[in-house]
């Protein structure tokens, strides 16, 4: 996917918006392999949301004499060593130059390995998937270094798994990898450290300790906690499907609008994606059957949003969400019932996102009180629902956001589409279930 604004707050936040896209890799058969510093907080992320155990991978960059950044090559355990002719040449390094450099790395590449794995061997790789994790690709020689390295100790499927890289990166790098994901490919790009807020350095502790934590994890993930429940709320009961994933960072409470429920197959897929994120979701019916069969009720924003309001209140006190960051998710009407409890709730919510949705519902007054960050999902076919949603969005006086879907109709049930809007909420609330400044952006179009 090619994304002109990728921006992460710090490594961790990029792991799990990298994670997001992994899920496919869950199971035993997998381990994740970062490659230190940076990249070790991205992979304890995924292999936390993978379940998978976490090694690393020592690789050194070769970096040029009068220009240490601009990589030359990397070496790597195992004696890998991988060179960039093309970087040699420019840098006007001779051999004797690149051999001091190489034996200067070389020292420090063996005190790391030792510092970080101690007296244990490397993980077991063979007949493995091997996840391949870095905060990022430049040259792409460090990556080139670390999937020689796995592939040689046995690994039976290569993926290299990185939060952002250049544009022709897949181009550079196909060789060595059977698959590659990566978040975002901006451009222009000229550093990874460009693309993150925070990209102070990774230091031994942090590594050691996100080792010692991997360790201590059990080596799969326990299977999710995913159960229906009854929710009393308001004089009534209503029933939900709440899935906690192991190791949930937020919990994310959907509100179905226009008769829908908890079994809407296009929520279910959005859920299916944060769940896999990392993120626990709650899919519950707003209204009983009774209450369905007058349709007024699906238009009654009041209604909706002190059931939504009074659900949303009792995940604190349960002891599977308790502590959980809170995040909104609103279809249709459902999307205004999300807009009256984050005014409601206040901070308690931490973002807000809305599908096809009809935040104008909500009201001058409800909207002028959202603090959460808001996302605002229409699809490019939708002309009416773009105009509704351009003028909600002008009422809000939070961060906000209203992204069109190109292709895309009421009901995202055009091939691609539904994908796109999971990945767009997932990393809306990936970003925004932490704290954040406010910033009003612009209106912008999904390339």
């Amino acid at each position: 996917m090619h994304v002109t604004g990728t921006h992460f707050t710090d490594r961790t936040d990029a792991g799990r918006r990298l994670a997001a896209r992994l899920g496919h890799l869950g199971g035993p058969g997998t381990v994740v392999v970062a490659l230190p510093r940076g990249g070790v907080p991205v992979a304890a992320e995924v292999a936390r949301a993978l379940g998978a155990p976490l090694d690393i991978c020592v690789i050194r960059k070769l970096g040029a004499p009068r220009q240490p950044e601009l990589g030359m090559g990397a070496i790597g355990e195992d004696g890998v060593r991988v060179l960039n002719q093309q970087v040699i040449r420019l840098a006007g390094a001779g051999e004797a130059e690149l051999a001091e450099v190489e034996r200067r790395e070389r020292a420090e590449l063996e005190r790391r390995a030792r510092r970080y794995r101690g007296d244990r061997p490397p993980a077991d790789l063979r007949g493995r998937t091997v996840v391949v994790v870095d905060d990022g690709v430049a040259t792409g020689s460090t990556a080139r270094a670390a999937c020689r390295i796995v592939r040689a100790r046995g690994a039976a499927r290569v993926v290299l798994a990185v939060p952002v890289a250049p544009v022709d990166w897949t181009e550079r790098l196909a060789d060595v990898a059977d698959e590659l994901v990566c978040v975002g490919t901006p451009s222009p790009f000229f550093a990874i450290g460009e693309f993150y807020r925070d990209f102070s350095q990774t230091g031994d502790e942090e590594v050691l300790r996100l080792l010692a934590e991997a360790r201590a994890a059990p080596a799969t993930a326990d299977g999710p906690l995913d159960r229906e429940l009854v929710l009393p709320a308001a004089g009534v009961r209503l029933t939900g499907r709440l899935t906690v994933p192991a190791g949930a960072r937020g919990i994310v409470v959907f509100a179905h609008g226009s008769g829908s429920g908890r079994r809407s197959p296009r929520n279910r897929h959005v859920a299916g994606h944060l769940n896999r994120s990392g993120l626990a979701t709650l899919l519950f019916d707003l209204l009983t059957e009774d209450e369905e069969a007058d349709r007024r009720n699906v238009f009654d924003v009041g209604l909706l949003g002190a059931r939504l309001t009074a659900v949303a209140g009792r995940l604190a006190a349960r002891p599977e969400t308790r502590g959980l960051p809170l995040g909104l998710f609103g279809a249709s009407t459902g999307a205004a019932a999300a807009l009256h409890t984050a005014a409601a709730l206040g901070p308690a919510v931490g973002a807000v996102v809305s599908r096809g949705g009809r935040p104008d519902l909500a009201g001058p007054l409800v909207l002028g009180r959202v603090s959460a960050p808001t996302l605002l999902l229409v699809g490019a076919l939708d002309g009416m629902v773009i105009d509704l949603n351009r003028r909600a969005r002008a009422g809000l006086h939070c961060e906000s956001e209203l992204t069109v879907v190109p292709r895309a109709g009421h009901l995202f049930e055009e091939p691609g589409t539904l994908d796109l809007v999971a990945e767009l909420a997932g990393d809306w609330f990936l970003r925004h279930l932490t704290a954040s400044d406010a910033a009003t952006g612009p209106v912008r179009q999904t390339p």
